[in-house]
C-alpha cells in the first residue's frame, strides 16, 4: 500500500495528467445520504468534484443508500435524505449532463459484483482493515452485522462497476482503495485471461483541510455543530455565535496549540480566499467577538449563491427525481455492460 507521502507525490503527477487529458479519467465518489451536507463537507470534497467535472473528467456521484445501514438498523427518513443530498449537488454546481447521480440501490449490477469480490478477499483481510475497525468501534449498533463487515468490498464494486479509475479520497481511506486495487488484480489474474477486465484506480489525495465543528470536536452531521449547506444566514450567525473559541485575546493562527480558533480562522480563510495569517493578523487583538463576526460574514456571503440554487432547486421536487432517475438509468447501463463482462471472463454467460 502506498504510504502518506508517496500518494502525496502520485497525486501530483495525476493533478498534472488530468490537466494534460481529463478525458482519460472516470471518478467515482460520493456519499451516504444520512443528512445534510455541511462546510466540512464542502471544502473537503464537493468543491473539488464540480473542479474535476468543469476539467472535463468523467464523474459518478453515488448515493450510497445501501451503506446507510453499515452502522444502524433502519435508514431514516432515506427518501428525505437522498433528496437533500441531490439538492445540495445541484447547489454547489454538480452538473446532472456531465455528472452521473445515481443510488445504490437503483443498479442491481452494481451490488451483483459484490458476490464474485468477496470471493477474491480473506476473512484476515477484511479483519485487518483499519477503517472497518474504526467504524466498528463507533457503530450505533450494539451488534455489527455483516454488511459493516463487507464495506470496503462493496466500496470496490461503486467503485470498478464503472470501471472508475481514479478516487478521491482522504489519507484514511488508503486502505479501502488498496483493497479495491487488490481486488481488481487478482480478478484480471484469475479470469482476465492476459486482459485487464477493471484497471486498478489511483487515489487522488486531498489536501483539504480539517475544520472543526463550532464546539471544537469533529464537525459532523450527528453532533449538531456543523453549518450546513442549506442554513439560512440567521442560523449560520447562531450557530458562530456559540462556536468555541479560547481565553486568549489576540487572534493567532496556531492550529496545534489553539485548534478552536484557527479552524474558525481557516474557514473564514478558505471562503475569502486568503490565507488563515492574513485573517488573522486583520482581527489583531479585536478578540473572539470580532473573529466570529469576520467568519460568519465571510460564511454567508460565500454561501449566499449556492443557497440561493438550492432554494430554486427545491421549488421543483419533480426535477430532483428526474434528475436521480437519468442519472440511474445511466448508471444501470453502464453496470449491466460491466456485469456482462464479469459473467465472460468467468464463464457464467448464460
Amino acid at each position: 500500500m502506498l504510504g502518506k507521502s508517496a500518494a502525496q507525490a502520485r497525486s501530483a503527477v495525476l493533478e498534472e495528467l488530468i490537466l494534460k487529458d481529463p478525458g482519460q479519467f472516470r471518478v467515482l465518489t460520493g456519499d451516504r445520504p444520512t443528512g445534510r451536507l455541511h462546510m466540512g463537507h464542502y471544502f473537503g470534497t464537493l468543491h473539488n468534484r464540480v473542479r474535476l467535472q468543469d476539467l472535463g473528467v468523467e464523474m459518478f456521484v453515488i448515493i450510497a443508500d445501501y451503506q446507510v445501514l453499515t452502522d444502524r438498523d433502519v435508514a431514516d427518513n432515506l427518501t428525505g435524505h437522498v433528496e437533500e443530498l441531490v439538492l445540495d449537488y445541484l447547489a454547489i454546481g454538480v452538473d446532472p449532463a456531465r455528472s452521473t447521480i445515481f443510488t445504490h440501490s437503483a443498479v442491481p449490477g452494481l451490488n451483483q459484483l459484490m458476490l464474485p469480490f468477496l470471493s477474491l478477499v480473506s476473512v484476515a483481510e477484511l479483519n485487518r482493515n483499519p477503517t472497518v475497525k474504526d467504524e466498528i468501534t463507533h457503530s450505533r449498533q450494539s451488534a455489527v452485522s455483516g454488511l459493516m463487515f463487507t464495506y470496503p468490498v462493496h466500496q470496490a464494486a461503486d467503485i470498478l462497476f464503472c470501471k472508475g479509475n481514479l478516487v478521491p479520497v482522504g489519507q484514511d481511506q488508503l486502505p479501502h482503495l488498496e483493497l479495491t486495487r487488490t481486488i481488481a488484480r487478482r480478478f484480471n489474474d484469475r479470469y482476465g485471461n492476459g486482459t485487464a477486465v477493471f484497471p486498478e484506480p489511483d487515489a487522488l489525495l486531498s489536501s483539504a483541510p480539517l475544520l472543526l465543528g463550532t464546539d471544537g470536536t469533529k464537525m459532523s452531521k450527528s453532533r449538531h455543530n456543523a453549518i450546513t449547506l442549506a442554513s439560512d444566514a440567521d442560523e449560520t450567525a447562531r450557530l458562530l455565535k456559540g462556536a468555541k473559541t479560547d481565553s486568549e485575546r489576540h487572534i493567532t493562527y496556531a492550529p496545534t496549540t489553539r485548534p478552536e480558533v484557527s479552524s474558525l480562522l481557516l474557514l473564514a480563510s478558505l471562503c475569502l480566499d486568503r490565507t488563515p495569517q492574513q485573517v488573522a493578523a486583520d482581527i489583531g487583538s479585536a478578540g473572539a467577538a470580532a473573529l466570529k463576526k469576520t467568519v460568519t460574514e465571510a460564511v454567508n456571503e460565500y454561501l449566499a449563491p449556492i443557497r440561493a440554487r438550492r432554494t430554486e432547486y427545491a421549488q421543483d421536487r419533480g426535477y430532483l427525481r428526474q434528475t436521480l432517475r437519468e442519472g440511474n438509468e445511466r448508471a444501470r447501463a453502464v453496470a449491466d455492460a460491466t456485469l456482462a463482462e464479469v459473467r465472460a471472463a468467468m464463464n457464467s454467460h448464460y
